[in-house]
């Protein structure tokens, strides 16, 4: 379980505090949480600041009743928390096998490793020796970045917009893994996400607006506000 308390993030913008964060308070609990709201309303720095990425300028985060506030990427990431970033990193000379060896930090036998990315609709025998870098598509990587996180086996696994940069084709792709993931894997997804098909498989939508906490709920209470707020701005632009 993670605690978000009283979470507020400052910077600095000619001279003056601007406030990305205000206040944020939330308990994430749930197997499939999605975080949205309006680009710029604080979702990113958020799962960042979960992934320890950045610091809250005041506030509290708790893992599992634990005081984690203070604790750097790579302290969190060794207490569970895994973060898979938009553009996932390329990384030279190290190919599919030995990054999701790394990832699981243990060795793992060839057909572990298969069945990994197998999960995440890739065919091993086209992947497992291809080298990480800009061959692979981005659908591809992400779909990686995914099996690196399942070998890894997190307590929370975040996800920020898997959706960016990919085309149709790789987004229904990825919104299958996610719904595997959401039925098999241990422990929390967290997702940050405007596509309305990944958040029709959340348990809890999260909405983040002007960098204030606005609304928490089940999908079934949070969509349709959702949905109804879009026809709304939807039917104003088509009556300009």
């Amino acid at each position: 379980m993670l605690e978000l308390k009283n979470i507020t993030y400052e910077v600095e913008d000619n001279h003056d505090n601007k406030e990305i964060l205000k206040d944020v308070s939330v308990t994430i609990d749930d197997h499939f949480v999605a975080i949205t709201g309006p680009n710029g309303g604080g979702k990113s720095t958020l799962a960042k600041m979960i992934a320890g990425i950045i610091k809250p300028t005041s506030g509290q985060i708790l893992l599992d009743g634990e005081d984690i506030t203070d604790m750097n990427i790579t302290e969190r990431a060794n207490k569970g928390i895994s973060f898979a970033f938009q553009q996932p990193v390329h990384f030279k000379g190290l190919t599919v096998k030995d990054m999701i060896t790394i990832a699981a930090g243990k060795d793992m036998s060839v057909t572990d490793i298969c069945s990994i990315l197998s999960e995440v609709g890739l065919c091993a025998r086209d992947y497992i020796d291809r080298e990480i870098n800009s061959s692979l598509s981005g659908g591809e990587l992400k779909r990686i970045e995914i099996a690196m996180i399942a070998a890894r086996g997190t307590k929370m696994s975040i996800f920020d917009e898997p959706e960016a940069g990919i085309d149709l084709w790789s987004f229904n792709s990825l919104i299958k893994v996610f719904e595997k993931m959401r039925d098999e894997i241990n422990g929390t997804i967290l997702i940050i996400s405007h596509q309305e098909r990944i958040l029709n498989i959340a348990d809890k939508i999260i909405v983040i607006a002007d960098g204030q906490l606005k609304q928490v709920g089940t999908r079934e209470e949070v969509l349709p506000t959702l949905l109804d707020k879009a026809e709304t701005c939807q039917t104003l632009v088509d009556k300009m």
